[in-house]
């Protein structure tokens, strides 16, 4: 789907790619995160059928992807802009003998065909898509008739004590909870509040859409009408 947008300005900070990515992936791959990810699988996926086709947009690390990946019953995809995450999700699922599809790629013009996902997931990174216009609408194309898009981010709305208690509670090292907070704090200056969200969601093919909040995050559930 073609489409003109202005590109977001956001700070240019390190790109995830080399020592930056490989750091992110041991910050988020503590125990209790990697138990968190397994929650978030099942409440994501457990109303889809045997075969159902998922698509994780941004998956990083890949462990959210390996978690629904790993019963056995869903066909998991991953798309990163970043070849590191890409690299290292895959070896993340061939340690562990699950079948996911890592690959290289930009959410903006996604490699995919029209009508290919039942699912798409996009957890902690649609903040930071410098086209969220086009993104969503590559969302859209690539969703079957039916679908959901589940965008997870952090909400414009956090407060400090909000992120403060979401650090605390991810059982990390004293300088990792340290980074980790300053920068939450940092990327809550890009993050979307709710209202934004629901301009996005008019704007785009989607025309309407569902929003929660818990806690320093949002979730937006995008419908694609059956057709």
């Amino acid at each position: 789907m073609q489409m003109t947008e202005t590109r977001r300005w956001r700070f240019k900070g390190p790109e995830m790619e080399g020592p930056i990515a490989r750091w992110y992936a041991r910050v988020r791959g503590s125990q209790s995160q990697l138990d968190a990810y397994r929650k978030q699988a099942f409440q994501l996926t457990a109303g889809l059928r045997d075969g159902a086709r998922v698509l994780e947009v941004a998956p990083g690390p890949g462990y959210l992807a390996i978690e629904m990946a790993r019963p056995g019953r869903l066909q998991v995809t991953g798309l990163d802009i970043s070849r590191t995450f890409v690299e290292i999700a895959a070896e993340n699922a061939r340690n562990i003998g699950v079948s996911v599809e890592f690959r290289q790629g930009d959410v903006a013009q996604m490699p995919f065909e029209t009508d290919s996902f039942d699912l798409i997931v996009c957890q902690a990174a649609f903040k930071n898509f410098t086209l969220p216009h086009r993104a969503i609408a590559e969302m859209y194309r690539v969703l079957c008739a039916g679908g959901t898009a589940v965008i997870q981010d952090m909400s414009k709305d956090a407060t400090h004590a909000d992120i403060e208690r979401e650090v605390n509670e991810m059982d990390l090292g004293r300088i990792s909870t340290f980074t980790t907070k300053a920068t939450l704090e940092m990327l809550k200056r890009r993050a979307y509040a709710p209202s934004q969200f629901e301009r996005l969601a008019t704007d785009s093919p989607f025309k309407t859409c569902e929003i929660s909040t818990e806690g320093i995050g949002l979730e937006v559930r995008l419908k694609k009408e059956s057709r």
